[in-house]
């Protein structure tokens, strides 16, 4: 009943458009689970029955812009933008449940916030995975908005939304983001999915039959979107609501209570959607990344119900053909609704459905709504142990770079500042640290001596002070550089274990107290020690 494919993968994300208008006001149902995060904004306010919070505490850095476009919604009169061009990376960190599946849609409204007359182009990253590019020129210049939208599983207790500058980022204009949401799913939800090695970016979700219309909360209690989809084709009114629950994708009752049909023994023809522009833009994301074509993979999903009352006659057989290849034979649709998947499809251009009806179906073929993902390959990890060292070692700065949220090494273009990492594996590891001359304030955590495969820790000329932490444990540690600081203590004796270590310069601190005599008599290091320090010689 769910036929399975397998075709090589590759991504790409296309944009959706909804115009700026009010929703219609929400009935009384309880708010989604997850986060509304209304970028730039000072106060909670709600929106259409959900609470919409402020995004302080979310992200570090980013200045706040008010945007003045008449008429526009509450959710877009405010946004936060980045201007510092040295960040490599800006992030928005949200508390999870770590193995949960949360759907993350990300919203842009330019609004002209910087002065300029077209909106920056930029990339996403959802933890250590480039997600896509935004680029959302087309859609403003239409008084449109566009929105972004991923289903992933939380690797960790936390998940990060990032925007970073590419190739195409004009050096003057700067990223920014509407609006954030993190909505928490139903573990059933997009069941076939390996959530731990792919995560699924919305291509297309709409409900056929429907003519301006735009279903979403409180009729979907995900808050997903369902555009309304119609063409030449008859359109039928459903008698009976469905129970979403029985489905795994829990589509709401609303999105099938029309359909598209044709007469009985015809084939139902429906061209859906249209892709040609996702593919133009996957061509030049991958120009602007110097990245190998790859073959892209898409999850499909089709939801079809009998739209005739119930009864012993309320059924309908055919099969079911995607660009000329069979994707489902002999389905059997009642009013209880049913879905079919394609969890590995090939789609390119124009998406055809064909349903073609069995000779003795009384009627003929329907079809309700339906969702497309295109498959996305996750960026690797960096190695838990490490990122909580690293994250650990932020908290213990006063001042940390402001681009030390998300994935400390992950995308490896994005890695924080200062950080070098080895990918083995699947797996990063923090290699080197250079924070040299940075004005980097506070203390050096002992979650430094975590970081098991680090070979350079360059930390001079900043304005760090306390004792040197215990590093015992880096057997890779080659080079150590902590000189012109405020560090106090004494010189630790474990420097003269590490088995690889080469450098140690520590002159201009304030240490005091006998210098190890074993660090003393150990051969080929460089050691520097002085001036600076009070150290008994």
């Amino acid at each position: 009943m769910t036929p399975v494919f397998s075709v090589t993968s590759s991504f790409f994300l296309i944009f959706f458009l909804f115009r700026l208008a009010v929703f219609p006001l929400a009935i009384a149902a309880p708010p989604p689970r997850g986060y509304y995060i209304n970028c730039g904004a000072a106060t909670e306010e709600n929106i259409d029955g959900i609470p919409w919070i402020p995004d302080e505490g979310f992200v570090i850095g980013g200045n706040v812009s008010q945007i003045y476009t008449p008429g526009i919604i509450p959710l877009l009169s405010t946004l936060r933008y980045f201007p510092d061009t040295k960040a490599r990376k800006s992030c928005f960190v949200i508390q999870v449940s770590k193995g949960s599946r949360y759907m993350v849609r990300t919203t842009y409204f330019y609004g002209g916030f910087d002065g300029g007359e077209e909106p920056p182009v930029f990339d996403q990253i959802i933890d250590g995975t480039r997600w896509s590019t935004v680029e959302t020129s087309k859609n403003y210049a239409a008084g449109l908005t566009s929105y972004y939208e991923i289903m992933v599983a939380a690797q960790r207790k936390t998940i990060s939304v990032c925007l970073a500058r590419n190739a195409n980022t004009a050096s003057a204009s700067s990223p920014f983001i509407s609006a954030l949401e993190v909505v928490s799913l139903e573990n059933s939800m997009y069941n076939s999915t390996n959530f731990a090695e792919y995560a699924l970016s919305t291509i297309a979700r709409h409900s056929f039959g429907h003519k301006n219309s735009f279903i979403r909360y409180p009729d979907d209690p995900f808050n997903r979107y369902w555009q309304s989809f119609i063409d030449t084709n008859p359109v039928v009114e459903c008698h009976s609501n469905i129970s979403s629950s029985d489905f795994w994708n829990f589509p709401p009752p609303a999105a099938l209570m029309k359909g598209l049909t044709t007469s009985r023994g015809k084939d139902l023809h429906i061209n859906w959607p249209l892709m040609r522009a996702a593919a133009e833009r996957q061509r030049e994301g991958r120009r602007a990344r110097k990245r190998p074509e790859r073959r892209a993979a898409y999850y499909l999903a089709l939801y079809f119900q009998d739209n005739r009352t119930p009864s012993s006659f309320s059924w309908r057989v055919f099969d079911v053909v995607i660009n000329g290849k069979t994707f489902y034979q002999g389905l059997n649709v009642s009013t209880e609704g049913v879905m079919v998947y394609g969890s590995q499809w090939p789609l390119s251009g124009e998406t055809n459905i064909k349903l073609t009806p069995a000779s003795d179906s009384p009627v003929g073929p329907v079809i309700n709504a339906g969702e497309i993902f295109q498959i996305v390959p996750l960026g690797g990890r960096t190695l838990t142990r490490d990122v909580m060292a690293m994250e650990n070692i932020a908290r213990s700065f006063t001042n940390p770079p402001p681009d030390w949220k998300g994935d400390p090494c992950l995308p490896k273009e994005n890695s924080w500042a200062g950080v070098t990492c080895d990918i083995n594996g699947g797996f990063a590891r923090v290699a080197k640290l250079n924070l040299t001359n940075f004005g980097i304030s506070g203390v050096l955590s002992n979650s430094i001596g975590n970081l098991l495969a680090i070979r350079n820790i360059w930390l001079s000329g900043n304005k760090l002070a306390g004792k040197i932490p215990q590093m015992g444990n880096l057997k890779e540690l080659t080079c150590l550089r902590l000189a012109e600081n405020e560090l106090t203590g004494s010189i630790p004796s474990f420097l003269a274990n590490l088995p690889k270590i080469k450098e140690i310069f520590l002159q201009n601190n304030k240490l005091s107290g006998p210098i190890p005599q074993s660090l003393k008599n150990k051969s080929g290091i460089d050691l520097r020690i002085s001036p600076g320090n009070q150290l008994e010689m």
